[in-house]
C-alpha cells in the first residue's frame, strides 16, 4: 500500500487500537485477536517492552490483513527505527515536528499530539496527516465540534476517554476514526488469553462507529 491507501484504509475501519502492554509476549496475540475482530490499524506502542520486535513480528504474520503502526514516538529516531521495522503509521502524544519530516521522507502517515486549537493547527500545517486530540478525556466530543468550525480542513482523532458509550459521539462530531486503548485491549481478557472475547469486543467498536457513520 501506498500512503493514500494506508490513510485511507485507516479512516475506512474507523478505529485504531492503541496497543500498550508490560508483557511483550502478549503484543503480538493481542494484534491478531483484534485484528480478527475487524480492526485493521493496530499501533503498537513504544511504552510496551519488546515494541520493535513485536511491530516486525505481527507486520510478517498479519501481512495485508492489518496495518501496523507505532505509537508513543517521541523522537524521529524511534520513528525511523519503527518504521524499519515494519511500522506504517507513527503516532506521537505530543507535536514534534522533526517526526513529521521523518514521515514524510518514507511516505508513511504521521499523527501527531496536540491538545489546544493552536498545537493542532501548528501539527496541520507542519504536514501531519491527521492530528491526534490528546488527552481526549478532557474535552469530549463538544471540543472536535467547536475546533473544527473555524478549521474544517482538518482531521482530528480523539485518544483517551474513547470507549463504546464515547467512540459514537466522537465520530458525530467530526473525527474521522478514533484511537481506543485500554477500553479495548482489556487487561483481564489479555491476562486470561481470552483472545475471542478480545475479538468480540472489537467488533463492538467497529460496529459502534460504522452505525455512527449513518
Amino acid at each position: 500500500m501506498n500512503k493514500e491507501q494506508i490513510m485511507q484504509t485507516i479512516v475506512d475501519s474507523g478505529v485504531v487500537a492503541v496497543i500498550r502492554v508490560n508483557d511483550a509476549s502478549e503484543l503480538v496475540n493481542i494484534a491478531v485477536a483484534l485484528n480478527k475482530g475487524g480492526i485493521k490499524a493496530l499501533e503498537i506502542t513504544m511504552t510496551s517492552p519488546g515494541a520493535l520486535e513485536a511491530i516486525k513480528e505481527a507486520a510478517e504474520k498479519l501481512g495485508d490483513q492489518a496495518i501496523i503502526g507505532v505509537g508513543s514516538v517521541l523522537d524521529p529516531e524511534t520513528a525511523r527505527m519503527a518504521i524499519l521495522a515494519g511500522a506504517k503509521f507513527v503516532v506521537g502524544p505530543v507535536l514534534n515536528e522533526e517526526i513529521i519530516k521523518l514521515c514524510r521522507s518514507y511516505s508513511i502517515p504521521c499523527i501527531p499530539g496536540a491538545f489546544t486549537p493552536t498545537e493542532i493547527y501548528q501539527a496541520w500545517r507542519a504536514g501531519a496527516d491527521v492530528v491526534k486530540v490528546f488527552p481526549a478525556t478532557k474535552l469530549g466530543p463538544a471540543f472536535f465540534k467547536d475546533v473544527l468550525g473555524p478549521l474544517p480542513q482538518v482531521k482530528l482523532t480523539p485518544t483517551g476517554g474513547v470507549n463504546l458509550d464515547t467512540a459514537a459521539d466522537f465520530i458525530k462530531a467530526g473525527a474521522v476514526f478514533v484511537g481506543v486503548g485500554s477500553a479495548l485491549v482489556d487487561k483481564k481478557l489479555v491476562a486470561a488469553q481470552k483472545w475471542d472475547e478480545l475479538s468480540a469486543l472489537a467488533a463492538k467498536y467497529i460496529e459502534v462507529v460504522k452505525a455512527a457513520r449513518q
